[in-house]
């Protein structure tokens, strides 16, 4: 039997009792770890954040805690051919562990030159010059920001283990807030060790950082006006966390982003031939098996001129057929297996819901070639694409398949398209594939309330693209709706949402002072 994941609770490593939960490697299907949190302390690390870390980070200022955060995340990139070894088993490509780890460590890097160039050399922020609130100019206001003395709990999918983390740690360890890491069972043992890697590293003040691998019983009862939840998952356990008391009574910040269908608009513009026509295939199938598909921004729904779906379907297919399955690191393999074989079923059984809705144009649900790896023993599952002749089913804009699946949808004008980009009732990213420069404005005007980030393609702008699925940290990252209200990245946005604003009030001397 393998041993329990340990925890970092209460400046100490501690593995929880009991028999825990069993991960398994995602490729081989052979036992990673145990993961349970039983016995842990939890009320104890909730105090040793804010006696401990909290006090220690609220002493420093802002450009001290950057180059802290500039060393964990030094540590994590240093680490990095560790992490990737934990991936494979979490049935990731090297190019999947870059996204996931380089990607978070790039990320940390970010934030700690946004934290060292654009906020102060202290530990208050000044928003604004002096108000004038009255006649004479003897009285007005102005706006400071503040950390406020509490905690940043982080609720993590399993999907981004590291990048995951470390988005979410890296404005929070600016604002001064510890953090409290609850990884995803099937890839917490990834989120640990980078979380080991910071530890040990000496980077951070003790108490500024701490990982529960299993669940957090009665954590939120803890948790209260002065504390930050950040939660990435489904919409469904992001409305029963955003119900908790925790939020509803003592009105801790809660920010969620969750899973949604998203989709990728083709201009009319972009016939076989066009640059843009190739770029929107190539990203669908980017989007389609990166990460196995298992990415909150990937393509659900691939929206095309009607007049082009036989076209599309048949470039797509044919680019499909050149993606190998199979374990990572076997030679012509480009996707690997989802992360588990419970997630594998969930995605079959979505699927088969989206297949009713049309006809399958690549791929098979129960059966797929596998190179280097025994396809009955590992999560694997083909790349999977549909096409829906009925835009007007409910399917597609309603089911998603968290894997490597995706719908080809026809529309007929740009007021079309906008139309079926709001029916997926709220997304993390869109994007529009097109050289027609009215075309791409309709649709980007259009859509906008509904998204959070959406990508412009064209010729131009390809070389330098960071593409579809990518959110890049001087950016929102979020969405509306189903893609859970909230917010996250944005530069230093995000900073400031983890801050306190209060305005104060009094004379021209006084206000003058504030952040000296």
């Amino acid at each position: 039997m393998s041993e329990i994941l340990e925890s970092y609770v209460s400046g100490h490593w501690v593995a929880g009792s009991g028999e825990g939960r069993e991960v398994r490697d995602a490729v081989t299907g052979e036992s990673v770890t145990r993961v349970s949190s039983e016995g842990l302390d939890l009320g104890a690390a909730v105090a040793h954040a804010r006696t401990k870390g909290g006090p220690a980070l609220r002493s420093m200022t802002f450009h001290e805690r950057a180059a802290a955060l500039k060393g964990a995340a030094g540590a994590v990139q240093e680490g990095k051919d560790r992490l990737y070894e934990l991936s494979a088993r979490a049935g990731c490509t090297a190019r999947d562990s870059a996204v996931d780890i380089d990607g978070g460590a790039g990320t940390a890097f970010v934030y700690a030159s946004l934290g060292r160039k654009g906020l102060p050399d202290g530990t208050m922020i000044v928003e604004d010059d002096f108000i004038q609130l009255g006649k004479e100019g003897v009285f007005g206001g102005r706006h400071v920001l503040t950390s406020p003395h509490g905690l940043s709990l982080q609720i993590n999918a399993f999907n981004f283990p590291v990048w995951g983390m470390l988005e979410k740690l890296a404005p929070a360890l600016l604002a001064g807030l510890p953090t409290i890491v609850k990884p995803a069972t099937p890839t917490a043992y990834i989120a640990v060790e980078a979380v080991r890697m910071m530890v040990e590293s000496g980077a951070l003040p003790e108490g500024a950082l701490q990982v529960v691998a299993g669940s957090i019983p009665g954590l939120f009862d803890e948790l209260g006006g002065q504390d930050h939840i950040g939660f990435t998952g489904s919409a469904d356990t992001a409305a029963m966390l955003r119900g908790d008391a925790a939020v509803t009574r003592r009105s801790a910040h809660f920010n969620a982003e969750a899973d949604s269908l998203n989709a990728s608009v083709l201009g009319p513009d972009a016939v076989p031939g066009e640059p843009e026509f190739d770029l929107f295939v190539k990203a669908l199938v980017t989007e389609m098996t990166v990460k196995s598909g298992q990415k909150c921004t990937a393509i659900r729904r691939a929206l095309v001129p009607e007049g082009q779906v036989d076209a599309v379907a048949e470039a797509v297919a044919e680019r499909l057929g050149g993606i190998g399955v199979g374990a990572p690191g076997a030679e012509g393999v480009r996707m690997s297996a989802l992360v588990g074989t419970e997630q594998r079923d969930d995605v079959r059984a979505a699927a088969r819901r989206i297949a009713g809705a049309g006809r399958v144009v690549f791929g098979d649900l129960d059966s797929v070639d596998v190179i280097g790896a025994d396809a009955d023993k590992g999560a694997f599952l083909s790349p999977f694409l549909v096409r829906i002749d009925d835009a007007d089913r409910s399917e597609p804009h309603a089911v998603e398949a968290f894997g490597p699946v995706s719908s080809l949808i026809g529309y007929r004008d740009a007021d079309h398209a906008v139309e079926l980009l709001a029916r997926g009732e709220g997304s993390l990213a869109g994007s529009v594939v097109s050289a027609d420069g009215d075309f791409v404005t309709d649709v980007v005007a259009g859509a906008a309330p509904f998204h959070g980030r959406i990508l412009v393609l064209d010729r131009d702008s390809a070389p330098e693209s960071t593409g579809h699925g990518i959110p890049m940290p001087q950016l929102v990252h979020g969405g509306p709706g189903r893609a859970g209200g909230g917010q996250e990245e944005g530069g230093l946005r995000a900073v400031h949402a983890h801050l306190q604003r209060t305005a104060v009030q009094g004379g021209p001397a006084v206000l003058d002072r504030l952040g000296q």
